[in-house]
This record gives C-alpha cells, sequence and structure tokens, in this order.
C-alpha cells in the first residue's frame, strides 16, 4: 500500500548520505528549544524526573504519529482546505499563550494545596503536539525533504528515526529541570524560573508570526 499511485519499483531507496542528513535534522530539532522542551524543563523542575516520564513519552510518541500521519497524506488537508492552517494557527497561539499563563502562575504553595500538582499526561502530551508549530514545521519538513516518495515504508522509516533519536534528546530537558530544582525551595525562586520559563514559551511562537506552519 502506497500513498500515492507510483509503483513500488520507483521508489529509491534512502541512501546513506540521506539517513546520515535525517539523523543529524532529528538530532537538531528534537535537541533545539521549543514548546515541548521548555515545558518538560519546567515540568521537570515543578514536579520532578519520574512524574514527567508520561509527559516525555508522549511527546516523543506522539510526535512519531505525528510525523507517520503527515507523511501518509495529512499534510495535504492544508492544499485542499486552506483555511484549515490559519485555524490551527490560531489555535496553536491562544493555547501556547494559555499553557505560558498557567506555568508563569505556578507556585510551591499552590502545588501543596494540589497534592504536588499535576504534569501533562501521556495523551495531553501525545495531542498537544497537533497545536505544536515546531512540531508541525519538523514532520513537515522530515516528509517533505526524507520521504519525498511517501512510501508507507519510507515515510515509516522516517518517523522510527525521530522515534529513536527524539527520547533521548528530550529526556535531557528533564534532567537539566531536574538539575535546577534544587534552587527553586521558595516560592519567589520557583516564580521567577516559572516566568522565564513561561517569557521562553511566548517568544518561541515569533517563527509562528514570520512563517508558515
Amino acid at each position: 500500500m502506497k500513498v500515492n499511485d507510483r509503483p513500488t519499483s520507483a521508489v529509491t531507496p534512502m541512501t546513506y548520505e540521506l539517513f546520515t542528513g535525517l539523523a543529524l535534522f532529528a538530532s537538531v530539532a528534537s535537541i533545539t528549544p521549543g514548546p515541548n522542551n521548555l515545558m518538560l524543563m519546567a515540568s521537570g523542575a515543578n514536579y520532578g524526573f519520574r512524574r514527567t516520564i508520561p509527559h516525555m513519552a508522549g511527546v516523543s510518541a506522539g510526535f512519531v504519529l505525528m510525523v507517520f500521519l503527515v507523511g501518509i497524506g495529512l499534510a495535504q488537508l492544508f492544499t485542499a482546505y486552506p483555511a484549515s492552517h490559519t485555524i490551527l494557527k490560531t489555535f496553536s497561539v491562544v493555547y501556547l499563550l494559555y499553557l505560558a499563563w498557567k506555568i508563569a502562575t505556578a507556585t510551591l504553595s499552590e502545588s501543596a494545596a494540589r497534592g504536588g500538582g499535576r504534569p501533562f499526561t501521556f495523551i495531553q502530551a501525545a495531542l498537544f503536539q497537533w497545536v505544536n508549530p515546531k512540531a508541525w514545521t519538523m514532520a513537515l519538513t522530515a516528509v517533505t525533504v526524507y520521504s519525498p516518495s511517501q512510501t508507507l515504508a519510507s515515510v515509516a522509516l522516517v518517523a522510527a528515526i525521530f522515534g529513536i533519536i527524539n527520547l533521548p534528546s528530550i529526556c535531557l530537558w528533564i534532567m537539566l529541570g531536574k538539575r535546577v530544582q534544587r534552587y527553586l525551595r521558595s516560592d519567589k525562586h520557583l516564580l521567577i524560573f516559572n516566568l522565564t520559563m513561561a517569557a521562553l514559551l511566548v517568544a518561541s511562537l515569533i517563527p509562528v508570526f514570520t512563517s508558515s506552519l
């Protein structure tokens, strides 16, 4: 089964150079700052590594699924219905601003009152990928550049490589947040940290206004 009507024999296997380029792109895209990594760092600092594991797993699994679905034709929705691009873009900005506000207003006392707070669940983190502008950009670029044939085999390979590289990359951000946690023993220090994370999350939206998803 293929996404397009081109015969299987016309599909060129991924070369070593293309594979290396994809691995490098996945590494850089996964480890650089963005909504996912900033939120994982904030969660690691606020809730610790263990409680952030479902969040981390949801990010990785959700993004792998996103790459696969985009590769088998979901991206064509934007071509068929141009208004969907604007709707997604607007919803993404509004939701990320809401998350930034939630991060900025979190305090130690509030977390204690809620029983330690509630980090993202696996499902929430997986669903978040669909309103994450950076995730859309990564998925569309990966499929367009590294799986031009868009057969199921090539798309699955791209998704698998991202899955292998993405998980340990985002794990580093939780570990960074966990190391910062030792300095956040008061509401004042935690507030400063959370305000910084919220500001960086808002700043990560700048590319949304200067380029398309």
